[in-house]
Parts: structure tokens; C-alpha cells; sequence
């Protein structure tokens, strides 16, 4: 499980009990999803289809820090099947579980569309990945710009 995001409990954030209001919870849960979604399936059209029974197995209170864990369980031809666990960031307790949350990825029209994922990408790959192909433009800009300079040299030689 990779913890992406932590938050702190604060007073607009509880219910009437003085505790993590839920709807507030799984706001954010939803939120870290699509972007975990996004970030894997590389396309900013996702949405939520399905959200299996969620576990609220122990409460957070205010001044709390809470971690939101998700992580990619399975991948279909046009969606994501993830997993979301949210604990306390001091005490490690487990606060809720998600076992099963699908996005779908949509092309331009807003219908589903193939994304051609099989596994979970990490950000140390993307990182890898966005510095291989910056290179590879910075060395394309390097090789044009030395290009036109042996034309505008040659071109002033005669």
C-alpha cells in the first residue's frame, strides 16, 4: 500500500459526535483515487463507477493526522480496480478500508476507452520516464541549434 496523502483533522471536519465526519472522508478518498487513477491510466478523464462496502473500523478526532493509502489491484480493458485504506499517520490505526473502488477511463467524447495499462506504474519510473524523454528533446534542440549554426556559417562564407 502506497500512502500519497495526509490530513489533518480540523473542526470543520467533524460530525456532531466530534469525529471525522465520513462524508468529509470519503471526499478525500475519492479525490486521491481519481488523481492515483489519473496518474496511472495517464489521462485526466476518469471517473468513479463502482465503490464496494466501505469498513469505518475505528473514528479520528480533531488535531488528528490521517494517511490515505491506495494502491492498483487489478487493471481491465478500460478501467482501474484500486484498493484504499486510511489510517491514523502517529498511531498506525486503521481508520477505514475500501477492498474495491473501478475507474474508468473515457476518451474525448466521454465513453469509455481502452487505456492499454497491465501494471502499476511508480513515481520513480514517471520521473524516469519524463527525464528520459527531456533529454531526448533537449538533445533534439541541441543537434537543431548546432545544425542552423553551420548553415548561418556557411551561409555568411559565401
Amino acid at each position: 500500500m502506497n500512502f500519497h496523502t495526509r490530513k489533518w483533522v480540523k473542526p470543520e471536519d467533524l460530525n456532531p459526535n466530534g469525529t471525522l465526519f465520513g462524508g468529509s472522508l470519503l471526499r478525500w478518498i475519492d479525490e486521491e483515487a481519481a488523481i492515483y487513477a489519473i496518474s496511472q491510466l495517464d489521462n485526466q478523464r476518469v471517473v468513479t463507477k463502482f465503490m464496494s462496502e466501505i469498513n469505518f473500523v475505528s473514528s479520528a478526532r480533531q488535531g488528528d493526522i490521517i494517511e490515505l493509502g491506495i494502491t492498483a489491484t487489478h487493471f481491465g480493458r478500460t478501467s482501474i480496480t484500486l484498493r484504499a485504506e486510511v489510517r491514523n499517520k502517529i498511531t498506525r490505526t486503521s481508520i477505514l478500508t475500501i477492498e474495491k473502488m473501478v475507474f474508468v477511463n473515457l476518451d474525448e467524447t466521454g465513453e469509455p476507452a481502452p487505456h492499454g495499462r497491465t501494471q502499476i506504474r511508480y513515481a520513480d519510473e514517471l520521473f524516469e520516464a519524463h527525464r528520459r524523454d527531456s533529454d531526448k528533446a533537449s538533445v533534439g534542440s541541441a543537434e537543431t541549434f548546432r545544425r542552423r549554426s553551420e548553415e548561418r556559417i556557411e551561409d555568411a562564407a559565401h
